[in-house]
């Protein structure tokens, strides 16, 4: 579908202010840029949007990046909702998309989406060759008719906010900082499907996860983190890895839910993971195994526990 046949499926029914991104994760960061986008839509008497790509550009323009995704598109339009935005508008990211200039582009915007001005972050750019950044753009919004407001980027701790810096926290397996810059812990949803059964063996019967593989997944290793089914939290272990004492060569996320009884196979569930205990690690025989797991489910609700307090 074309974007303007996809563009055509909103009538607004008043003039706009919209932002434009992928909100990979809706992070601190893009949840700082919505609340301008708010505040200056209730100034104004304008309705606030967001237009989010449902593909990366980068897996476009850039395929070799294999870049993956901190959240579901589900997700993330579920997440900007919440922030309040008036409505959201998915747009796929095509090559006629990526020819497009940023006069056509913003064009499309003021013809479609009524849109009446830009609300964008300092390093945001669209169009062609990425010619609309941010001082291109106003002199667009002055030929065109519509204002464009730049937001700076949101920074803690002498850190810039943004996807790439969550990625990189997660590959460190600072958990801790993935959530402080989330301002939410890191979450994994998928369905339960059928493993190969080691953890009922084990005493510690696990629930194996359909995880997209465009989503981003933590380093291997033992994860402390709260599931939730039914409305309710469990303390629960996560396992992220190949299962190297049984030879595994399967990439596997597998979660222990420490309070709950019952089949979760076939259902949705989500994981927010905590803290990561320890590295993947291969043990000289099962029962080996079933010790350290036995200790990490104890440090796993310790440490949950404290959370839980805080």
């Amino acid at each position: 579908m074309s974007v303007e046949l996809e563009l055509a499926r909103f009538s607004p029914d008043r003039d706009t202010l919209l932002t434009i991104g992928v909100f990979d994760g809706v992070h601190l960061g893009h949840k700082y840029l919505l609340s301008k986008l708010l505040g200056e839509a209730r100034q104004r008497g304008l309705l606030a949007g967001a237009v989010t790509f449902l593909q990366h550009p980068e897996e476009l323009l850039s395929p070799r990046a294999n870049l993956l995704f901190l959240g579901g598109v589900e997700e993330r339009l579920s997440l900007i909702r919440k922030e309040g935005i008036s409505f959201i508008i998915p747009l796929s990211f095509t090559m006629a998309l990526a020819r497009l200039s940023a006069r056509q582009f913003v064009g499309l915007l003021q013809q479609h989406l009524r849109m009446r001005g830009l609300v964008v972050g300092s390093d945001f750019a669209l169009g062609k060759g990425r010619e609309g950044n941010a001082e291109n753009l106003k002199k667009l919004g002055q030929a065109m008719g519509f204002s464009v407001t730049v937001v700076p980027p949101l920074v803690i701790n002498g850190e810039v906010v943004s996807s790439t810096t969550i990625r990189k926290a997660m590959a460190d397996g600072d958990m801790s900082k993935v959530h402080q810059l989330m301002g939410r812990p890191f979450s994994l949803q998928g369905k339960v499907v059928t493993g190969a059964g080691r953890g009922m063996g084990l005493g510690f019967p696990t629930a194996n996860m359909e995880i997209s593989p465009e989503h981003t997944l933590p380093p291997d290793g033992v994860y402390a983190s709260w599931a939730h089914i039914n409305g309710k939290a469990y303390p629960s272990m996560v396992n992220v890895g190949r299962c190297p004492t049984f030879g595994g060569s399967q990439h596997t996320v597998e979660a222990y839910l420490v309070d709950y009884s019952g089949d979760l196979y076939g259902r949705e569930l989500k994981i927010d993971i905590v803290a990561r205990l320890r590295g993947e690690k291969k043990f000289k025989n099962a029962e080996a195994l079933k010790e350290q797991v036995a200790e990490d489910v104890r440090q796993g609700r310790l440490l949950l526990d404290t959370t839980l307090r805080n």
